[in-house]
């Protein structure tokens, strides 16, 4: 039985958050143990490749008939531009604190934001132009430190994956009016797979049984993850979970104490501190727009 069901609706919606960012977070902490023993890419193709290995069960329960998408073309798009994201985000994933990372990824709804704009059309409201300054002024805070270091330009590497991660959700955004979520994740498991597989073969070498283990873990940590965080849009306002982003940076910070002993800076907490000012406001104005649209 499921103890949140008990919840008021809202109440679930804001759990699953929880829930689904505490889970990502974790994975993301795993992916990168796995990296500093694996090919990079392998890893990537791995983590997919897995992932629709954990969904076997359901796709043989239900029949393949109950996963055929209206239409190969944009699943194929979206699988080629979240694999171009992967990619770039996986380069990355060994060389930077897991702090720093999760700081970074909460550009995302801005790309999502400005993407709408630019791709979809939307209005240029100016409240989204604002929160997009502010959020890339903590980018800013975030990665000028460290780029005298020599893994700095991964900062930059890590920060071109967010405008691929939020190209993907607007096509999965549009994706969903035709087809259910798990025909969507289930086809990401499948054109990620096919779409990473090249990359991952010029380093492959044949994974131990513990990193056979690593890469099955991710992948059923990845499937419950993304579920929990369906499972929280279905519930709850997307604005009203946006505050509650903040802790996964806490879960990265965490992470990185224990398993990598990173402590994380004080301009790492300073700027995910702003961007997530920025997007956090921009949410709940976009929610507070969308309401007086429909108002009579």
């Amino acid at each position: 039985m499921n103890p949140l069901a008990r919840l008021p609706r809202a109440a679930q919606g804001l759990a699953y958050a929880i829930l689904a960012g505490l889970i990502l977070t974790s994975m993301n902490a795993v992916m990168r143990v796995l990296t500093h023993s694996m090919d990079v890419y392998q890893a990537q193709f791995l983590r997919y490749f897995m992932g629709l290995v954990v969904m076997l069960p359901l796709i043989l329960r239900d029949g393949m008939v109950a996963y055929r998408p209206h239409g190969m073309a944009g699943q194929a798009w979206r699988g080629l531009v979240h694999t171009a994201g992967l990619s770039l985000w996986f380069t990355s994933l060994p060389h930077i604190p897991m702090a720093d990372l999760t700081a970074l990824s909460f550009t995302t709804p801005i790309f999502i934001m400005l993407g709408a704009v630019v791709f979809l059309k939307e209005k240029a409201v100016w409240q989204r132009w604002v929160a997009a300054a502010i959020g890339f002024a903590g980018v800013i805070v975030v990665v000028a430190p460290r780029m005298s270091g020599e893994g700095g330009i991964y900062n930059f590497i890590m920060l071109g994956s967010a405008p691929l991660f939020a190209a993907s959700f607007l096509i999965t955004k549009a994706l969903t009016k035709r087809d259910s979520p798990q025909v969507i994740v289930v086809w990401q498991s499948i054109t990620v797979s096919v779409f990473s597989l090249p990359l991952a073969l010029p380093g492959w070498v044949w994974p131990d049984a513990t990193q056979w283990g690593m890469v099955l873990v991710c992948g059923l940590m990845g499937s419950l993850g993304h579920f929990c965080m369906t499972r929280s849009f279905s519930l709850a306002d997307i604005s009203a979970a946006q505050p509650l982003k903040f802790l996964d940076l806490i879960w990265a910070a965490g992470w990185g104490l224990l398993v990598f002993s990173e402590v994380p800076s004080q301009t790492t907490l300073l700027g995910a501190l702003i961007i997530f000012t920025a997007t956090t406001w921009i949410a709940r104005s976009e929610a507070r727009r969308a309401r007086n649209t429909k108002d009579p």
